[in-house]
């Protein structure tokens, strides 16, 4: 009979199990340990997140506003016009007796040139073009009728009247139909006028668009048709109140 405790009892050696016979591939070298990377802190994401759901609420309102589902929402990056300018102040007044009788509307180009002797253009010179539009009145000063200048005969209703000459005033621009086409400037003058502004600089290109504005108007047969439109306002006035004769006639200038 055989011993039990021999066939139960454990195994004392195991034979060597060789690799190469197994075919098994020897387990390679630890390497270092590789450790995660840290992902961005609380703080940064909920700076991300707070972007991220106010650029969807701008864009959403935006193309609200652009459906006119909105026509109360304004745009929050609008541009914003502040005027602070300072109350109108009243220097003078004066009694006008004048009487306007036409007026002329003139345009005229201005090409000034600035430069220096001996100097190249490129270095020193300014150049400005400039289109002005403006205009002349003239007009006939009843404030300086003298004593007998009417002579009025109620037998046959006659009025014979003596008017002082028309006179120009000055031509006054528009500066919302002028504007200034091209402006050229030297390297000198560039640099110069980035450490310095000049706010009275093209003051002497509106004068001499005024005086020449004026000038125009002088032969332009304003004053003629000034004389013409006085002598039929004055006939036409004098007709009406029942005077059947009227003769105007104007001072020699």
């Amino acid at each position: 009979m055989t011993d039990s405790r021999e066939v139960d009892g454990p195994t004392r050696e195991y034979p060597e199990v060789d690799d190469q016979v197994t075919n098994r591939p020897a387990p390679a070298p630890a390497g270092p340990a590789v450790e995660p990377r840290p992902g961005p802190g609380g703080f940064a994401r909920i700076l991300i997140f707070t972007g991220v759901v106010f650029g969807l609420i701008v864009a959403l309102c935006l193309g609200l506003r652009a459906l006119n589902v909105l026509p109360g929402f304004d745009n929050p990056f609008a541009d914003r016009t502040t005027d602070r300018s300072q109350p109108v102040l009243l220097q003078s007044m004066r009694d006008l007796s004048r009487y306007v009788a036409a007026d002329g509307t003139f345009q005229v180009i201005v090409d000034l040139e600035e430069s220096k002797d001996n100097i190249p253009d490129f270095l020193v010179g300014k150049r400005t073009l400039f289109v002005g539009s403006g205009t002349v009145e003239e007009y006939v000063d009843f404030g300086t009728l003298t004593e007998g200048a009417i002579k009025v005969n109620n037998t046959d209703k006659s009025v014979q009247i003596e008017l002082p000459a028309p006179q120009q005033g000055q031509a006054a621009l528009d500066m919302q139909r002028s504007y200034v086409v091209a402006e050229e400037r030297g390297l000198l003058n560039r640099i110069g006028d980035a450490f310095s502004s000049n706010p009275n600089q093209q003051q002497r290109v509106y004068q001499l668009a005024q005086q020449r504005i004026t000038e125009a108007a002088t032969s332009s047969g304003l004053d003629q048709r000034a004389r013409d439109n006085t002598e039929k306002m004055l006939t036409g006035l004098l007709t009406s109140l029942g005077y059947t004769s009227v003769k105007v006639t104007f001072a020699t200038p």
